[in-house]
């Protein structure tokens, strides 16, 4: 579904919400209060500023007695094929977010990766996957890093483990490829890059990749990613512990100044491979 179809489909989702809503008597606080949301969300679901979760959904349809209505068409509009069931609302919200940070301790982040390293990344994951699977992957990836050269980008974090920067994912030239790329955004800056040496050990945030966003009239998120899953988390006292365990990590990080001079050695050394091959 092209970009626009798709968001004049979710603004027809926020007219029925809003009729159905009013057909029953509910104020948006009051429905808010039925399905765990605010009243400020009910009324950014309305106007297709935020994009419902699933869940929250289902839940509007069990108060509004809908038969489902809700559930379905979110379904429909949510099973974007370039992204995994659980990331597609995440890469909603990175558009809309004023404030990203990002810990990863394992691959480099989405919204940082070239192309080759993305392509390496989706193959290692998808072996058996066509060609043409493998470049939709790539070039939504590609298109959701947009946002960091936009002239309304966020404030940009990331944090990435040591570990990030010494596995050769895509081979010598295509780390090399990545590492000039990220500190390329460094020194333009374009996003704030620190590294958590592994000299540090064991760390609040290693379990898995962190997402943090901050909107500019919506409450701050959360996303936790593993291997074959994720979740987006909304819950303040939960969000709280996500941002303490960043702040953890990025206590423990190198500089932005020693940071960057890591990189762009390890990106040398890759080239050096490369030149010797």
């Amino acid at each position: 579904m092209a970009n626009g179809s798709q968001q004049a489909a979710w603004e027809f989702f926020g007219a029925e919400l809003k009729r159905r809503r009013e057909d029953t008597g509910f104020t948006q606080v009051e429905l808010g209060a039925r399905v765990f949301v605010s009243g400020a969300y009910i009324g950014q679901f309305e106007q297709a500023i935020r994009k419902p979760q699933l869940d929250v959904a289902q839940r509007i349809d069990d108060v509004l007695q809908t038969g489902g209505f809700f559930e379905r068409m979110c379904k429909k509009l949510i099973n974007d094929r370039r992204y995994a069931d659980y990331f597609a609302p995440v890469a909603e919200l990175e558009a809309l977010a004023t404030k990203i940070c990002e810990f990863a301790p394992a691959v480099v982040p989405g919204l940082l990766q070239t192309a080759p390293y993305a392509q390496a990344v989706t193959i290692a994951a998808n072996p058996f996957v066509t060609d043409e699977y493998v470049e939709e992957k790539v070039s939504a990836r590609v298109e959701r890093a947009r946002i960091l050269r936009d002239a309304t980008r966020p404030e940009y974090w990331a944090i990435l483990h040591e570990n990030v920067l010494h596995v050769p994912v895509g081979g010598a030239d295509a780390m090399a490829e990545q590492l000039e790329h990220i500190a390329a955004l460094a020194r333009e800056r374009k996003g704030l890059v620190t590294v958590l040496p592994r000299s540090e050990g064991a760390h609040a945030s290693m379990a898995g990749a962190l997402k943090l966003m901050e909107f500019e009239d919506a409450p701050p998120t959360a996303y936790t990613e593993t291997s074959f899953s994720g979740d987006l988390l909304d819950d303040p006292a939960v969000v709280k512990r996500a941002l303490r365990a960043y702040d953890l990590a990025r206590a423990a990080a190198l500089s932005p100044k020693a940071s960057l001079a890591l990189i762009e050695s390890t990106a040398e050394d890759y080239r050096r491979c490369t030149s010797t091959t």
